[in-house]
Order: C-alpha cells, then sequence, then structure tokens
C-alpha cells in the first residue's frame, strides 16, 4: 500500500513538474533589431525611404491647409419651362447658399505669397490659410487665372516663414519618382508616392491651356493646389485634377507654366496673353502627302484672320506652321500655349511650310485682349455680351428632338469662356426663357443685358448645367 502510495505521488511530481518548468508566455514581442523577422535590409532601400522621410521632414512646414467660404446663387430648374410662374407671382427673389470648400497650397516666397489653384479659392467670401505650426492666418487673392486654374493668395505672416523651391519640370522624364503632398478629405498633410506617368497631357477637357503632368500619386479632393514633388524636394507640378472613374490617375501643373502666369499674377494681378490670328487644324498623313510634307507635323492654317499679327506677318491660307518662336509645333493645344505664352508685342521667328519649301517668316504678336483680337473670329459672326457665337443645330440633332442653339465659337477671355462654357455646348434656355433659334437667342440676350444677369441652361453630352453669368 505505500509503495502504491508513493508511486502515485512520485506519478504526479513528475507530470506537473513540466509545467512548472515552461516559462511564462509574452503577450507581444518587442525588438532591438536582433529580433527582427528580416535582419539584413538592403542598403538601397534604407536609403530610398530615409530620402523619402527627409524630404517630408523638409518640404511638408511650407504647405498649407487653405479653406474657404463662398456664397453661391441656387437655381430653381423646376421653374426652367414655366415662363407664367413670374407673370402670376412677380419674378422670384434669388437664393443663396453658403459652401466650404477644402484645398491646399504652398509658400514660394518670405512675404507669404502661395500658389494653389484658382478653383480653390474661385468665389471665396473669406479664405482661412493654416500653417504646419497649426497657426491660422486670413488670405486674400492676388490674381488668379481659370484659363490655366491657377492663383496666387498672400497672407500677412508674424513668423518667418518656409518656402518651397522650384525645379524645371521641362527636365522630368517619365518613370521618375512623384511625392504628393496635401490635404485630402481635411486630412492635414498627407504624403502619397507615385511616378510621373506620362507629361505633356492636353485635350482632357479640364481648362483652356493643357499640358499636364500625368502621375499616380494619389491625389484625392482637397489635394488640389498642393505641390507635385520630385526626390529633391523641388516642385515639379501643382495637383490640380483626378480622372472620377480610374485609380491612380492625377494630373498636375507643370511648374514651369505656372512660373510665367505667378509672375504676371503677382506683379500686375492679371495674365496677358499672346494672339496670332489663325485658324488651324491637325496635319493627319493624308494632308502631309497632300501637300508635299515628308512626314505629319506641324499644323495647317485653315483661315488667316484680317488684320491680325499671322496676316502682318505673311501666313497664308494653306501655309503649314512648323515652328514658333523656336520651337517645333506638335499640334494645335501645343501652338496654342506657345503663341499664349509670348509677351504681347514681341517679334518672333517663325516657320512655315509652302509650297514644298520651309519658308522663314517673323510675326510679332499682340494682345488676345486687343480689340482686333476680340473682334475677329474665323467662322465670321462676332461674339456677344459673353463672347458667344452662336449658330442653329445641326440637322442631325434636331432630327433627334434637340432644341436650342450651339456655341460655336467661344471668345478667349470673355464671361461665358471664364464660366466655362465651351464651343459645341447646346444652349437651351436664357433666364428660363427657352430659345430654338439664333434670334431668340439674340432677343433672350438683350434682356438680360437690361437685366444685368444671364442664367444659361447648357446640355453638354447627355448632362445639363447650369451658368449664372453677370453681365455688368
Amino acid at each position: 500500500m505505500q509503495i502504491r502510495r508513493l508511486f502515485i505521488v512520485l506519478f504526479l511530481f513528475l507530470t506537473v513538474l513540466p509545467a512548472c518548468s515552461k516559462k511564462e508566455e509574452k503577450l507581444y514581442y518587442e525588438t532591438g533589431r536582433a529580433e527582427a523577422p528580416v535582419k539584413e535590409v538592403p542598403k538601397d532601400i534604407m536609403a530610398t525611404q530615409q530620402a523619402f522621410v527627409a524630404l517630408v521632414k523638409n518640404v511638408t512646414p511650407a504647405v498649407v491647409n487653405i479653406s474657404t467660404i463662398s456664397r453661391k446663387k441656387i437655381e430653381q430648374p423646376f421653374f426652367e419651362f414655366s415662363p407664367l410662374f413670374e407673370e402670376f407671382f412677380g419674378e422670384s427673389r434669388p437664393r443663396y447658399r453658403r459652401d466650404k470648400s477644402l484645398g491646399s497650397g504652398f509658400i514660394i516666397n518670405k512675404s507669404g505669397y502661395i500658389i494653389t489653384n484658382d478653383h480653390v479659392v474661385r468665389d471665396a467670401e473669406s479664405i482661412k490659410v493654416k500653417l504646419s505650426n497649426e497657426n491660422i492666418y486670413d488670405g486674400k487673392i492676388v490674381g488668379s487665372d481659370p484659363k490655366t486654374d491657377i492663383a496666387v493668395i498672400k497672407i500677412d505672416a508674424r513668423e518667418d516663414l518656409p518656402v518651397a523651391v522650384l525645379a524645371d519640370s521641362d527636365k522630368l522624364q517619365v518613370g521618375q519618382w512623384a511625392i504628393a503632398i496635401g490635404n485630402p478629405f481635411g486630412l492635414d498633410r498627407t504624403v502619397t508616392v507615385g511616378v510621373v506617368s506620362a507629361t505633356g497631357r492636353s485635350n482632357m477637357g479640364i481648362e483652356t491651356y493643357e499640358d499636364f503632368i500625368q502621375t499616380d500619386a494619389s491625389i484625392n479632393p482637397g489635394n488640389s493646389g498642393g505641390p507635385l514633388l520630385n526626390v529633391h524636394g523641388e516642385v515639379i507640378g501643382i495637383n490640380t485634377a483626378i480622372v472620377a472613374a480610374g485609380q491612380g490617375i492625377g494630373f498636375a501643373i507643370p511648374v514651369n507654366m505656372a512660373k510665367q502666369i505667378v509672375t504676371e499674377l503677382i506683379t500686375k494681378g492679371s495674365v496677358t496673353r499672346g494672339w496670332l490670328g489663325v485658324s488651324i487644324q491637325p496635319v493627319t498623313d493624308e494632308l502631309a502627302r497632300e501637300f508635299g510634307l515628308g512626314k505629319a507635323r506641324g499644323v495647317l492654317v485653315a483661315d488667316v484672320m484680317e488684320g491680325s499679327p499671322a496676316a502682318k506677318g505673311g501666313i497664308r491660307q494653306g501655309d503649314i506652321l512648323l515652328d514658333f518662336a523656336g520651337t517645333g509645333i506638335k499640334d494645335a493645344q501645343h501652338l496654342q500655349r506657345v503663341v499664349a505664352a509670348t509677351a504681347p508685342g514681341k517679334t518672333v521667328p517663325v516657320t512655315v511650310f509652302r509650297g514644298g519649301r520651309e519658308m522663314k517668316l517673323s510675326i510679332t504678336s499682340a494682345s488676345a485682349d486687343s480689340a482686333a483680337a476680340r473682334k475677329s473670329h474665323p467662322q465670321g459672326g462676332a461674339p456677344d455680351i459673353i463672347g458667344l457665337v452662336v449658330e442653329p443645330l445641326p440637322p442631325e440633332l434636331l432630327r433627334r428632338g434637340a432644341s436650342g442653339v450651339m456655341a460655336a465659337a467661344v471668345e478667349d477671355g470673355g464671361v461665358a469662356a471664364e464660366a466655362g462654357i465651351r464651343q459645341g455646348d447646346i444652349i437651351v434656355s436664357v433666364n428660363r426663357r427657352s430659345i430654338a433659334t439664333p434670334a431668340e437667342y439674340d432677343r433672350a440676350m438683350a434682356e438680360a443685358e437690361r437685366k444685368g444677369t444671364a442664367i444659361l441652361l447648357v446640355r453638354r453630352g447627355g448632362a445639363s448645367i447650369f451658368f449664372s453669368l453677370r453681365l455688368r
């Protein structure tokens, strides 16, 4: 019996002993790098990571958060086709709402000048600028340029301001690192990293003058106006737009385009552009063969406006414009940008292809705001008070049941262009009066001019858009 008891005690002792000898399990594991899962990280990866960390640390203080409050008129489309409403109830009193918006910007000098997008501060009644140290200042608009979506605002700071450094965006190469800093959805100073996906993007329908940098560095609402950087921390672009239906497709304005615009906005509050006075079209392979040009390049001059710089300089209808001011012309949008960047009154060399050979000419640019520029138009009609030339709808649209008049031309710098109306838009109504012919449009606009405002309902593709225009 005693032996049996001794055996049981010994068995229990041997069973419990291993459990008692086990170390207590840790709740979590910390590392002094000795226990890190990967002990030897390649030096190039560590160097890249440290470069991004240093870049963000040095550049972020120059990036600001911009919040605005604007007053927007509320349109009432329910009565769009009910002209009897005002007859019975009188003219309705306009109603307004206050909109808040968020955006980004970056400081460019110690005096407190800040670059951002025009659409960030457009129609703003108040602008608040928050620095990285959480100090908040009132901002005022120095100048803005809707055609490139660039604006300059200023703060009167009580402190020494950090500044961003601008790069040479003409040297950009596809595949380079691109770092975006901004305030997407109000999340202060968010950093995203990608590459330069493409350069020279145009025909996006975003702005009048387009030469975008495309990047896959994430750009979201609130990033607008913030900087796009290279690995040196220099600003290569101004984050501006995204493709809503796409992932990783964002656009930034090249900083070289912004430099000239910003200089003019700061020095005189507005932008003056050059004007040539030609109507142009692309050079296709077929046209190149017909004109005896070796390959498709440049732009074909379809019309030359009487009294324009082009006419005075000897450019003729049928010329193929190859080079302007030492820059080879790629397409119509490229020519538009190059001419616009030429100071009015400056004489520049131009190369055209005519009669099977190249010819050198000299053109003296005029201002796009000149009387000749405003009056001349390739379609032959003179722009109206808001800068539109309208024409009847083509038969195919009428057969589909469309109604209205088409914007055949939109004058650069006119009220319509500044509001965002584009060539090809269909004007359906003016001040809630339906429009079917150019004559009806003219009568409606004459009445609108007396009132001082015009509300245009526009069809663009499958969308209807209201535009509220001030006429005085």
